[in-house]
């Protein structure tokens, strides 16, 4: 195995070189024995600026990432009066906070989450007891994403959305002073939805209590570290969650895992790619994120963690992959599918690949993402020639081909800008062959801005059209 230090990869991730034309590939990638460290995790991120903006005292980040949802995060803090040191380089990132209700509100905010949803739907719960209207905005895509989900529980809570029977952007949120406890039941396995009822439920007396379906719990982590009073009890189908409100709580240091759905997709390419070995490091295995190990092994891979340790109530552990070339089909679980909601395009890819064909049930919540990517996948599949079919607009069945290669342009676009089909359209290029122009690059610093960079690093080639 090459030891590398690859810190220098994503230390300096937001000043990559803007790439707004497409970029071609046109070579499969090399075989590669490599170790590597993705950036830091998303909603662990995202979770981390909005609770050190309410907690007391100055808390502190390291490997905070560097994506455009966190940036859009803190520059929306930053707007409420949240005093934020972000040191890029030394990465690190201090924010100081004032407790509960301490944000400012100016007249005429406009509060813009660029493509997150996970920023506007959790920071939304923390506007609603404000003195004045405050404009949501989002770009084209987040504009185009269902937040009555978020707007029903909120307007329990006292806050009021205008303009009435809205359910997208851009809208106007005035909160109360006035906030009254909820029972909520949330039932879609959604952690924004879920996620966004306890953190209004911090600025509320009293109690709220979530029945909610089994979703990522970095947010029931935090809370349970933070020392914030909540009672959890699991159930086979469902949790409950009770949170007792307006309980102030201290600041804190965190030191953010690797994101395991950035780490997705260099697992398939490997996966994939022939003679190639990984070791992705201090990646975040949360039992609720781990989805997508779970199936590639039962897909026949042999993808294993190592060196596993707990930080903070999060599992985090290395992930070693190599090669496989007998990946075999899958009837998919429902239970595993939130466990696995972001990376089920790259899974599809690996399905593909596989002997047999492969059954994805139940997946109406990946038309309700950046783009409809269930949709999405079924599109790339059937522009490789991978027979696939869409069942009842939620479930899918894809008929593998264990040898497929291929010899024909490809072109990726008008894809609203997500980015998980840029980077699952790189890997089938990088895997498959063919010549693959795929537009809008620059999507991937959503989430993933060292993306590219790890990709030359692994020895895969790309050209900016």
């Amino acid at each position: 195995m090459l030891e590398v230090n690859i810190l220098a990869i994503h230390l300096n991730s937001t000043s990559n070189i803007l790439m707004p034309k497409p970029i071609i590939i046109k070579k499969e990638i090399k075989k590669f024995d490599k170790k590597i460290k993705v950036d830091g995790d998303k909603s662990l991120s995202i979770r981390f600026a909005l609770l050190a903006s309410q907690a007391i005292g100055k808390s502190k980040a390291n490997n905070l990432l560097k994506s455009e949802d966190v940036v859009s995060t803190i520059n929306c803090l930053k707007k409420l009066g949240v005093k934020i040191i972000w040191d890029k380089k030394k990465n690190f990132c201090e924010i100081y906070g004032n407790g509960l209700n301490s944000f400012a509100y100016k007249d005429n905010l406009i509060l813009d989450g660029k493509n997150s949803g996970t920023c506007v739907r959790l920071l939304t719960s923390l506007l609603i007891n404000s003195s004045k209207k405050i404009k949501i905005v989002g770009d084209k895509s987040l504009s185009k994403r269902d937040m009555k989900r978020i707007i029903d529980p909120l307007s329990e809570f006292g806050a009021t959305f205008y303009p009435k029977y809205r359910n997208t952007l851009p809208l106007y949120v005035k909160g109360t002073d006035n906030l009254t406890p909820i029972n909520y039941i949330e039932s879609k396995g959604s952690s924004q939805c879920k996620s966004s009822v306890m953190l209004a439920a911090l600025l509320s007396p009293g109690q709220t209590k979530i029945k909610c379906k089994h979703s990522r719990n970095h947010t029931e982590l935090l809370f349970k570290y933070l020392k914030i009073p909540i009672k959890i009890k699991k159930g086979r189908n469902f949790d409950i969650i009770k949170i007792k409100g307006k309980k102030n709580f201290n600041s804190f240091n965190y030191n953010i895992p690797s994101d395991i759905s950035s780490s997705a997709f260099f697992i398939v390419l490997t996966l994939l790619s022939k003679n190639s070995k990984i070791v992705l490091e201090k990646v975040g295995v949360n039992d609720s994120r781990i989805g997508v190990v779970t199936i590639l092994n039962k897909m026949g891979a042999k993808i294993k963690l190592k060196n596993k340790k707990k930080y903070k109530g999060e599992k985090i552990a290395d992930i070693h992959v190599r090669s496989s070339n007998s990946l075999k089909s899958i009837n998919c679980s429902k239970k595993l599918n939130s466990s696995a909601i972001d990376e089920f395009l790259i899974i599809f890819l690996a399905a593909a690949r596989a002997k047999g064909v492969s059954y994805f049930k139940n997946l109406e919540e990946l038309n309700k993402k950046e783009s409809k990517r269930l949709d999405w996948g079924s599109k790339i599949l059937s522009m490789i020639g991978v027979k696939n079919q869409i069942i009842n607009n939620h479930s899918i069945k894809i008929w593998g081909q264990p040898n497929l290669k291929l010899n024909k342009n490809i072109e990726i676009k008008n894809y609203l800008k997500d980015h998980r089909v840029m980077a699952m359209s790189s890997i089938a290029a990088l895997t498959l062959g063919g010549k693959w122009k795929i537009h809008d690059p620059d999507s991937i610093k959503t989430s993933f801005p060292s993306f590219f960079k790890i990709i030359k690093f692994l020895g895969g080639r790309y050209e900016v059209n």
